[in-house]
């Protein structure tokens, strides 16, 4: 009785694992492939395909569609955040909050419902975490949280757009990233270089 007790507990963490596993690549495929061409146009299959995972258990694992967006949505969150603490290079971090971005926006062009969705904002709450110290009054600190996040996905969203109405079609990666950087600090009524660290503090 008790090598059949241990087998079964052998296989049932053996299965556990496997499901880890599968639901990790399916995760950080379907992010990308969101990324790529938004969840809207992305089917369970194509994901299956690509991460490699049958299809079914895809479904399996993580549901429906709007229940899969909102796992990507969690995980790209929790992505960045532990970036952060584990003290990754800015490069790297700056990597995963620009591939959250792109998802985010990719996601609320396909009309998915990402405020509801999404149950951790950790960039969000650091924000206002900052801004409750620098505003008087809650709801302009809050606010200017919100236009920081909005100012970050309109230019992610319209860029290419952006850059053509306004004429700087020749301004560099790096004078943007200067400009706006000046810009979010002037909401966050901080110090140009504070700005990363408010948005991924190291506890």
């Amino acid at each position: 009785m008790a090598d059949k007790n241990a087998t079964g507990a052998r296989v049932d963490e053996n299965a556990s694992a496997a499901r880890e596993e599968a639901v990790a690549a399916v995760l950080i495929h379907a992010a990308d492939l969101f990324a790529e061409r938004g969840p809207a146009a992305t089917s369970i299959r194509d994901i299956g395909t690509r991460s490699g995972v049958n299809h079914g258990l895809v479904f399996r694992y993580l549901g429906t569609k709007d229940q899969l967006v909102k796992a990507v949505l969690n995980h790209l969150a929790d992505e960045v955040s532990a970036a952060a603490q584990a003290g990754a290079s800015a490069e790297v971090i700056a990597a995963k909050a620009e591939l959250q971005w792109r998802v985010l926006a990719r996601a609320i062009l396909d009309g998915f419902p990402v405020g509801q969705l999404q149950e951790r904002f950790p960039i969000a709450a650091n924000l206002v975490k900052h801004v409750r110290h620098s505003y008087d009054e809650e709801l302009t600190g809050r606010l200017a949280a919100a236009n920081v996040i909005a100012l970050q996905l309109g230019w992610q969203l319209f860029e290419p757009f952006l850059r053509s109405a306004a004429g700087i079609e020749d301004l560099s990666p790096a004078e943007l990233r200067q400009s706006l950087n000046g810009e979010i600090a002037r909401m966050l009524k901080a110090s140009p270089k504070d700005v990363y660290r408010i948005a991924f503090p190291v506890s």
